[in-house]
């Protein structure tokens, strides 16, 4: 590699980083879901990328080596939640618990629960742990939580464009990181919903699975679609072209700003959201055909779930 091509000084020096170059790719879709639509094309510089997400394991040594304490381990201020029963202000997050048989899929709540005491050590709640999985992908941080990971670590959390365009893996335009067709049953490639969605799945799927145990991309980056969700930089707006001009190639495109990623259908809530992208262990066919690099969804910044982790990038030191 040349000076170029090497990580930022401050980056860990044990950080598992794939080179992805820069160039021109097709961000969005106009085949699937409104948000993913127009496809445009856009520019994006290089950039060093973690091959996995972050794991239980790196993030325990963070907060072994800092004190640090997530989002969803600290106290609740009862001003904050004017209104809220007492028994709801304590620490916690949200938690996929399957159903008994089938539901109505238009309502999210029949399988998400607000479980007190549920964090990243206790994925699911009280009783779990994550003794076991130490190479699993770390779940139920906030964003502040995986933008404080990477400022220790030396790196930053990606860019919306520079996580699609590594997600695609040199593969242009495809439907999926490993090309246009969906899987095969003789060729596994990710950790989605494989069953009957979302109370019964099949042996191996259902809940997360260790980093790697699918095969890279193009670009050698693990997991870019399913296993879990991943925080990106950008605010979340329906129209994220909006503002730029439509005879200009756009380099490193951004979103918009916190005010504009609110959501409409929740006026009371004045949080903001942030781009999260590659899907999760909970997509399914039949719900939520997420898990493919155009696809993108917002979250809120305070809050996570038992499908949401991160990865980090780091910029290359400019040539001499």
């Amino acid at each position: 590699m040349t000076a170029a091509a090497t990580p930022a000084a401050g980056a860990l020096p044990d950080a598992d980083l794939k080179w992805i170059p820069g160039g021109t790719f097709r961000m969005g879709s106009d085949e699937h879901y409104p948000e993913e639509a127009p496809a445009r094309e856009v520019e994006v510089g290089a950039v060093w990328m973690g091959r996995t997400t972050v794991t239980n394991a790196a993030f325990a040594a963070f907060v072994a080596a800092t004190g640090y304490l997530t989002v969803a381990e600290r106290p609740l201020d009862p001003a904050d939640f004017p209104g809220a029963p007492a028994e709801n202000l304590v620490p916690g997050s949200m938690v996929f618990v399957g159903t008994p048989g089938p539901v109505d899929l238009r309502h999210l709540s029949q399988w998400w629960r607000w479980v007190p005491g549920a964090s990243w050590r206790a994925p699911e709640g009280p009783g779990s742990t994550v003794d076991g999985r130490a190479d699993h992908p770390v779940v139920q941080v906030a964003y502040e939580d995986a933008e404080a990971y990477a400022a220790w670590a030396g790196l930053a959390l990606p860019t919306e464009a520079q996580w699609e365009h590594a997600a695609r893996g040199g593969l242009d335009g495809a439907t999926y990181t490993w090309g246009n067709r969906p899987e095969t049953a003789g060729r596994r490639q990710a950790n989605y919903w494989h069953g009957d969605f979302p109370w019964r799945a099949e042996s191996g799927y259902g809940r997360t699975a260790p980093v790697g145990s699918f095969p890279p991309n193009g670009y050698g980056l693990a997991d870019m679609a399913g296993n879990v969700w991943e925080w990106t930089q950008d605010w979340y707006t329906e129209d994220r072209w909006a503002g730029l001009s439509s005879c200009c190639l756009p380099r490193d495109p951004r979103g918009g700003r916190p005010e504009q990623s609110y959501d409409p259908a929740q006026p009371q809530i004045r949080v903001p959201r942030r781009v999260i992208k590659g899907g999760s262990f909970l997509c399914a066919d039949s719900y939520c055909l997420r898990y493919r690099p155009a696809a993108r969804r917002p979250h809120m910044v305070d809050t996570g779930m038992s499908h949401l982790g991160f990865r980090c990038v780091a910029p290359p030191v400019p040539a001499a």
